[in-house]
């Protein structure tokens, strides 16, 4: 008995540490009891179902609403339940959906009603944000790709009924817009290139409005501007691209593809194309200013149009910034003579901001413009004004022809809504060979008019250096006119001596004589006949001497005298200057004269003109001097 107890009691306690230990268990298999954490959900699968009419799923099911074997739509919140037998249900764990920051989740229905034909999403239903499955199903939800979509936050889905996928918001960033393509919706209307506007789906956030309103799948006229959006990608495609800008100094010429055919608004006198009021299809009357526009470039075209003052280059080498002229060249033309030369040209142009909408509807582009009217009419106007010329005639009208091409290409551009401001003539490129033989005339010219210069300027230079030499010569001619008036006097006292050594010897031979007489008639009167005789003798010989001197100083005087008359007073006085200046070598004349040719024709000329010069500079002085005399006299 006692043996018994304490076994019994042993498998009493045992049971009770089980029972503490394996509680759960113990409460799972006898009770049913679930317990479901916080942060989890429970997913139900039914094993089986003994009695009811909902025993199995009907066909084409996967979650069982109502209780029959399967998975279950209903899932287990965090918390406590009973009668959860193991061997009828299975119950799984799994964490909550979560939805980061900045993300949507995208959910794709694993069981629902058939998706229509002609479409590709399933369409909203009310099921708390997909976490009431047994709502979703209910109420019509459909399989397949949702066009709802869960936000950041954390959820309880059933992942037997949902894949989630996680993906970034549709984020459009300053500057830039958001081209939008549908996936789902009405088709396109034929003829149309875009669906229509459809209002109320709060930039496409709300697609199921979007279709419900009768959205067309494809390209829409309606854009998304910068911001972060809730957009489901599955149902809306977002293309970024940078805004539409206007820059300054030019307006924008808009070209609708879309809206209804609007009434134009030109008028009758315009018949190049419809301009149309803003918001219809063509080009629009009013055109945008400097600026940034969401335009659509699908949709939409916008053709800038420069309303400054335009350059156009017909030019090789030179293009501007714009470059409407980068297909413009030189402009060959001929001329009346035969000869082709190249011609620069630029073209000034102004387009009025209200007459661009008239140049776009007419020519589509500016680039247009130019290869249509501009290029040709400039090109075979100045073709043919070179056509009724010759080179020569082309260069030297060549202001003429400019104010001629400016009239006449401004007659033509008017008629486009186009101010031709100037016309201007650049760089003329004449033939080779004539050009030539103009420069080497034209050096030949210039050549002459710089010999003439020269030419002066030595005849100048020659008056100056002459000037400068009589300036030098002025001491030289008065030292050679002291040297004359010198000489002069020499002469006079030279016949003055002459006659005095005369008379002197004359009268020493006299009283010589006179003594001799006196000691010869002292003498002996035996000598007086030699004394008489030498004394004849010696009175000759000193009567012939003296007579020699006088006659030598007579002679000289006289020989001066008829030099004077037979060359006359000046020219003598000429001669003995230049024997005087010859006798003690005085230089008159510089040892360089520079001269006005080559010849030594010139050289003499220039010697003779100074050597007469200073005779008559002499001659004059000796004049002057003579009158004093002959006054005297």
């Amino acid at each position: 008995m006692d043996l018994l107890s304490v076994v019994s009691d042993y498998w009493i306690v045992l049971c009770v540490v089980l029972c503490i230990v394996f509680y759960k268990f113990v409460l799972r298999v006898f009770f049913g009891m679930v317990i479901v954490p916080e942060d989890r959900i429970g997913l139900v699968t039914k094993k089986f179902v003994l009695f009811g009419a909902n025993r199995s799923l009907p066909d084409g099911k996967i979650l069982a609403t109502k209780g029959e074997a399967g998975f279950q739509a209903r899932t287990l919140a965090p918390g406590l339940y009973w009668f959860m037998w193991p061997w009828q249900f299975g119950v799984q764990m799994v964490p909550f959906t979560i939805i980061p920051e900045g993300k949507i989740g995208l959910v794709l229905s694993k069981d629902g009603a058939e998706i229509p034909t002609g479409r590709i999403l399933a369409r909203k239903v009310e099921s708390d944000n997909f976490q009431d499955a047994i709502k979703f199903l209910e109420n019509g939800g459909q399989r397949g790709r949702q066009t709802a979509y869960i936000t950041a936050g954390s959820y309880r889905l059933n992942s037997f009924l949902y894949d989630i996928t996680i993906t970034d918001q549709s984020i459009i960033h300053e500057n830039m817009l958001g081209i939008v393509t549908t996936m789902d919706g009405e088709p396109i209307p034929s003829g149309r290139i875009a669906g229509k506007e459809i209002e109320g789906h709060n930039n496409f956030q709300d697609i199921d409005t979007f279709l419900i309103k009768g959205g067309c799948r494809g390209l829409q006229p309606q854009m998304v501007l910068a911001g972060s959006y809730y957009i489901n990608p599955w149902a809306v495609q977002l293309e970024e691209m940078p805004m539409t800008d206007v820059p300054i100094g030019y307006v924008g010429v808009v070209i609708s593809y879309i809206g209804d055919d609007g009434k134009d608004m030109t008028g009758d006198s315009f018949k190049h194309g419809n301009i149309v009021s803003k918001g219809f299809r063509g080009v629009w009357m009013e055109p945008l200013g400097p600026g940034k526009y969401p335009l659509n470039k699908y949709t939409m075209k916008l053709e800038l149009v420069p309303t400054t003052n335009l350059v156009l280059n017909w030019a090789n080498a030179r293009s501007e910034s714009h470059a409407l002229d980068k297909n413009l060249s030189t402009i060959t033309v001929r001329s009346k003579d035969g000869f082709p030369f190249n011609l620069d040209v630029a073209q000034i142009i102004h387009i009025p901001a209200n007459e661009a909408p008239k140049v776009i509807a007419r020519f589509g582009s500016m680039n247009n413009l130019v290869s249509q009217v501009l290029e040709p009419t400039i090109g075979n106007y100045f073709r043919n004004s070179a056509q009724d010329s010759d080179v020569i005639s082309f260069l030297s009208t060549r202001k003429e022809r400019q104010e001629s091409a400016k009239s006449h290409i401004g007659k033509v551009l008017e008629e486009y809504n186009v101010n031709a401001v100037d016309t201007l003539i650049g760089d003329i490129v004449p033939p080779e060979a004539l050009m030539k033989t103009l420069t080497d005339r034209k050096i030949a010219q210039e050549e002459e008019k710089t010999y003439e210069t020269q030419r002066m300027a030595q005849e100048k230079r020659q008056g100056m250096e002459k000037e400068t030499a009589i300036a030098d010569m002025q001491k030289e001619i008065v030292k050679a006119q002291q040297s004359v008036e010198i000489a002069q006097r020499t002469a006079d006292a030279t016949v003055k001596k002459a006659e005095g050594d005369a008379t002197s010897l004359k009268l020493n031979v006299n009283a010589e004589s006179e003594a001799i007489k006196l000691r010869a008639a002292a003498q002996a009167e035996s000598t007086k006949l030699n004394a008489i005789a030498e004394a004849e003798r010696i009175a000759k010989t000193g009567n012939a001497e003296a007579e020699k001197i006088l006659s030598i100083g007579k002679s000289t005087a006289e020989a001066y005298e008829l030099q004077v008359r037979a060359m006359g007073g000046d020219n003598f006085t000429r001669y003995k200057i230049t024997e005087e200046i010859g006798r003690g070598n005085i230089k008159i004349i510089p040892d360089i004269i520079i001269g006005g040719g080559n010849g030594s024709s010139t050289d003499g000329s220039l010697s003779g003109l100074m050597g007469l010069k200073l005779m008559e500079m002499l001659s004059e002085k000796n004049e002057a001097e003579k009158k004093p005399e002959e006054k005297k006299k």
